[in-house]
């Protein structure tokens, strides 16, 4: 009898199929509600425009921040002037909504026509005297979430070099400190102020929902840290100072271009920690800051303890079940870690495209939670052939496959319980008091078949069915 040898490292492979994802344009979805006095201007076909109002869904009457500049015979013939054109969407853009930014979103269309949206969009901010920031957020990156990868990386650059003078910038710049200390008296904010550590300015960068924000800013302030700014902020205007040498953070694995520009274009320091997601990546990920800053972090042993046992009853209905993650949104790193410290078996983890630098320390603690749990090490397939994905997945047969839209009902229809990845990344998924959260979404399905196996409800598919 022979005990098999359980590899000493994470097996990384590369398929190079197709990329099985939303257009990249959708971040336009969550940016504009993020950033409230923004407007969108995404310049493509009427095929983005169809895929925006449906994805989307927003009625033309509740006026949302964002707009279609379509492209037409004329514009792509070059028989119009590009500039003239913009000029008149964004006078009237102006005219009827006054933002204080406006955001170009370009797409496959702008790329393969080549228009210089980055030579246009000076000229015309002088024109307009509204900032003008360029995006291409276009179909050609490998998954959705990094459109917002592209519109950070594009307002980095628009962040203040040099920190205000007056005592009102201050405070509009710091938008998080103005909101943690709304309502207090002079008295309490200067208590406040003595207890952060003397440390160098940190800044984090992510969308997240602002109750998250909150979250994690308060959950820093606990370890006497205290965060300078948030990029984005919920206004353009109170975009975070950031000079040469200030530390920064991120919250999300697919904003790999945000750090790189942060890094040699603003010169900043990035902290290479694990992303807060699940207790035990948000511990690791307060941890790692606080070690940067030779801070001793305190009290995160019982949070994480407290947080585990508030979950139990969602953690053993997937304790000892198998998971298989197709690969849509580069959060799958960060989940295939998590369910594993839930007592899952990561059967293989599908990702569309793999930043191994940025996500150094998150495949780390994926390796150290795997030896911890005593589970084996998963396979990361980059760029993963769907077609050859599916006869793994009919092979394997796991409890729960993590998909795409796009395959989640064929694979229903085979018996095979499926989640859409695209959910977890507009639910509420960071920091400790989101672990519920997490968990409501992974274990629906399994949940579901429970309550019809109860009703008597055992085949829910005809097994003689040709599909």
């Amino acid at each position: 009898m022979t005990v098999a040898q359980q590899p000493e490292a994470l097996n990384f492979e590369c398929e190079t199929g197709n990329y099985h994802t939303f257009c990249p344009i959708s971040c336009v979805a969550w940016l504009y509600q993020k950033i409230e006095d923004s407007f969108f201007l995404v310049i493509g076909t009427k095929t983005c425009g169809y895929f925006l109002q449906n994805a989307m869904g927003v009625m033309i009457f509740a006026e949302p921040r964002y707009a279609m500049a379509e492209l037409e015979e004329g514009d792509i013939s070059a028989q119009l002037n590009d500039y003239e054109e913009l000029k008149r969407l964004c006078e009237q853009i102006k005219r009827d909504r006054n933002p204080s930014v406006i955001v170009w979103i370009g797409t496959c269309t702008t790329e393969i026509i080549k228009t210089d949206l980055e030579g246009l969009a000076p000229k015309l901010e002088a024109d307009l005297g509204i900032p003008i920031v360029v995006a291409r957020a276009n179909g050609l990156d490998y998954a959705f979430t990094q459109g917002e990868d592209t519109v950070l990386a594009a307002m980095a650059h628009r962040c203040p070099e040099k920190s205000p003078v007056s005592e009102t910038e201050k405070v509009e710049r710091n938008a998080i400190q103005k909101l943690m200390n709304f309502g207090k008296k002079k008295e309490d904010i200067a208590q406040d102020e003595s207890e952060y550590v003397d440390h160098p300015p940190l800044v984090l960068f992510g969308s997240l929902p602002d109750p998250v924000v909150t979250q994690l800013t308060l959950e820093l302030k606990k370890q006497g840290i205290k965060v300078s700014g948030w990029l984005p902020a919920k206004r353009f205007t109170e975009l975070p100072v950031i000079e040469e040498g200030y530390y920064v953070a991120g919250v999300n694995p697919f904003l790999s271009r945000t750090a790189t520009t942060l890094m040699r274009r603003r010169k900043c320091k990035l902290i290479g920690a694990p992303f807060p997601i699940g207790p035990d990546g948000t511990r690791a990920w307060i941890e790692k800051i606080c070690s940067v800053f030779g801070i001793t972090p305190k009290g995160l042993d019982e949070r994480e303890a407290q947080i585990w046992a508030g979950v139990e009853d969602y953690v053993k209905l997937i304790r000892g079940k198998s998971v298989f993650l197709m690969g849509d949104n580069l959060l799958e790193i960060s989940m295939a870690r998590f369910l594993i410290r839930c007592g899952m078996t990561v059967q293989e983890i599908g990702i569309p495209y793999m930043d191994k630098r940025y996500q150094a320390a998150e495949l780390a603690l994926l390796e150290k939670t795997c030896q911890e749990m005593n589970s084996p090490l998963p396979t990361i397939m980059e760029k993963p052939d769907n077609y050859n994905q599916l006869q793994r997945i009919y092979e394997l047969k796991p409890d729960l496959v993590i998909t795409g839209m796009a395959h989640a009902n064929p694979l229903e229809a085979r018996g095979i319980n499926t989640k859409w990845s695209v959910e977890f990344t507009f639910a509420q998924i960071h920091g400790f008091g989101n672990t519920r959260d997490i968990l409501e979404l992974v274990t629906r399905p399994l949940r579901r078949n429970n309550n019809l196996k109860d009703l008597g409800w055992d085949k829910l598919v005809r097994e003689e069915a040709k599909i």
